[in-house]
């Protein structure tokens, strides 16, 4: 093999079975695939470990991708659960799987997960620093954290979500800047907290080339981690924020200098009006590279409904410029989800992707809702749920409640306005 990343394939105009994978998946010339991945506008996370992968590309050009998260907890530790989770969100056509495992025996999780998807797989190593070690957290050593992320790229993951751009420097934007939610990411917290304790740079920071070394070996996406997203709406868009997306955008171009493949994720919580602003300031900031975002949740006062209020700030993100969206479940800030919530989250966040995908004219993407009207003028119910995004549901609400005349609906029933007008209008249908 004569590359080392799908980037440098590309920027050698060699096409990669995974590349062809795309071009069969997408409505894109062979040569604008290649000159964005070359550029950086289109990543294709593809571990070279990971043999049963059916990839795809998320940038510029494509369509909206989605990301479903999961993983076992200390308080709920069910592996075999997980595992059918992964099977169900592969089936409901989630894009990607992220494991978020923090407890347990979490290689095996991993490994088994990598057996199973044929989608991309993400990982957030800091978590796993914690679970494997069992160290306080200002006691993991640098080569510790290191030593983590080179057994998940070993282990066959696709992309790995990596806070570097929590230096020093945005922790005093931070202080100087108090927020009302504080540091809401996970992995932020955990270096902030490492960073604090012992007085040190983050490592992922000062040791960035290290970490270059171990993704370009073994084919890994880096995303870029927003350790200081928004956690509410008050703290949209700020100091902190913007500060920690500036370091981004800088490692981004060192990322495309070693042909690594690089995402930039994004907030969090977002006034709507905010969302777009967002969005441009990404996009210009870290150079066009693709962008990964949770949500955005769009009001904080939703608990059991955020995945309605970050389909609405998904939409309207992906639209303006979002390549990825993360998905949120009915459960979000309330407790880990069920398979049920991640059913919920998968079609709240691909409704998002694909009115996003309609608004923004991704080639092919409005025939599906062409094809979905045409079956409702025909009153062809067997094709509207072949077309349906959920077709179980589609026929449950269907079924159970049957109206007088088959051809139409309990809604209206004989003063049905598709059936009425089509007769006038196309008497000889």
């Amino acid at each position: 093999m004569a590359y080392l990343t799908q980037m440098a394939a590309a920027r050698q105009g060699t096409l990669t079975p995974q590349m062809q994978q795309v071009l069969a998946d997408e409505r894109i010339t062979e040569s604008d695939l290649m000159e964005r991945l070359a550029s950086g506008k289109i990543a294709l996370p593809a571990n070279r470990n990971h043999p049963n992968l059916l990839a795809k590309g998320i940038g510029t050009g494509l369509s909206t991708k989605i990301n479903v998260n999961l993983g076992v907890s200390e308080d709920c530790c069910n592996v075999e659960k997980e595992l059918d989770k992964v099977r169900r969100a592969v089936a409901l056509k989630a894009d990607a799987i992220m494991d978020l495992s923090t407890f347990g025996d979490t290689r095996t999780f991993r490994r088994r997960t990598v057996d199973i998807c044929p989608v991309m797989i993400g990982t957030v190593p800091v978590y796993d620093a914690v679970a494997r070690y069992g160290k306080e957290i200002a006691k993991i050593s640098v080569e510790d954290f290191f030593d983590v992320v080179r057994m998940h790229a070993e282990d066959g993951v696709d992309f790995m979500t990596i806070h570097a751009g929590l230096t020093r420097m945005a922790v005093q934007r931070l202080r100087n800047n108090p927020r009302l939610t504080h540091v809401v990411s996970r992995g932020g917290s955990i270096l902030l907290d490492w960073m604090e304790t012992n007085d040190r740079e983050n490592p992922f920071y000062e040791h960035f080339d290290q970490l270059l070394s171990i993704c370009r070996d073994y084919d890994v996406t880096l995303s870029l981690g927003d350790g200081l997203r928004p956690g509410s709406l008050r703290d949209a868009t700020d100091a902190a924020q913007i500060q920690e997306l500036i370091v981004l955008g800088e490692l981004t171009k060192r990322c495309w200098e070693a042909d690594v493949q690089v995402m930039i994720e994004g907030p969090g919580h977002v006034p709507l009006n905010e969302v777009v602003a967002n969005m441009q300031l990404e996009k210009k900031l870290c150079h066009g590279a693709p962008f990964y975002v949770l949500g955005p949740i769009v009001t904080d006062v939703a608990p059991g409904y955020d995945h309605i209020t970050s389909a609405i700030g998904g939409a309207l993100a992906a639209t303006y410029g979002a390549d990825f969206l993360c998905y949120v479940t009915p459960a979000e800030h309330l407790r880990l989800p069920d398979a049920d919530d991640m059913k919920e989250g998968i079609i709240a966040s691909r409704i998002a992707a694909h009115a996003a995908d309609v608004a923004k004219g991704i080639p092919g993407a409005i025939d599906w809702d062409n094809a979905m009207s045409k079956a409702r003028k025909d009153l062809d119910w067997t094709r509207m749920f072949e077309l349906a995004m959920d077709p179980e549901k589609a026929k449950a609400y269907r079924a159970s409640s049957q109206p007088i005349d088959q051809e139409v609906c309990t809604m209206c029933g004989d003063l049905c306005a598709v059936k009425r007008s089509r007769n006038i209008l196309e008497p000889n249908y």
